[in-house]
């Protein structure tokens, strides 16, 4: 049963993402006492150390993240550079969209706009520094809060956000203008 529960332990940190998830969560999950956890994790994570291994996990504040090994950083670098010079998936435009119109914003609240999950989305523009934290909204949780970055003033060709195209009352439920703004960019 110890191997499943590191083969679930392993999905869940990889869907929590960036977010990361706490010990107690997965015990509570599990059904196991949060002392259980520790074992199954340092076992876990003495065979992430082998060098055919290229992630490991991380501990900081109660909270896992599933992380990638620095020694391979240089290489990392040179596929998120490549990434950036790629066009923007249209689930990426329209979050980027929903974020420079709205923000700062929540990704709970993006979901509630697209009427899907952006979590991915969300990776892609942080990662291409279109976006960022901007903060934790004063509310239950303390979701993080995204805004656009000069980065993406830059890439757009923009000198500030003022500069946006007006769009509709109701954009939310009509995307395109915005969208079509970004792709002719």
């Amino acid at each position: 049963m110890e191997d499943n529960q590191t083969a679930i332990i392993e999905g869940l940190l990889f869907a929590a993402g960036e977010s990361g998830i706490s010990k107690e969560q997965i015990a509570k999950l599990l059904e196991v006492p949060t002392s259980a956890i520790d074992g199954i994790i340092e076992d876990w994570k003495k065979e992430l150390e082998k060098p055919e291994r290229g992630l490991r996990v991380m501990e900081s504040k109660g909270v896992y993240r599933l992380t990638t090994k620095p020694r391979y950083a240089s290489i990392y670098k040179q596929w998120l550079n490549h990434q950036k010079n790629t066009k923007l998936s249209q689930a990426s435009l329209e979050t980027l969209a929903i974020i420079a119109y709205k923000q700062p914003i929540t990704r709970v609240e993006i979901d509630d706009i697209r009427g899907v999950k952006s979590d991915q989305a969300i990776q892609t523009l942080v990662g291409r520094a279109l976006i960022e934290d901007a903060g934790r909204k004063d509310t239950i949780g303390r979701p993080i809060l995204y805004a656009t970055t000069d980065e993406f003033l830059i890439y757009f060709g923009l000198e500030s956000l003022h500069e946006l195209p007006e769009l509709e009352e109701e954009w939310e439920e009509n995307m395109s203008e915005a969208e079509a703004f970004f792709d002719d960019l």
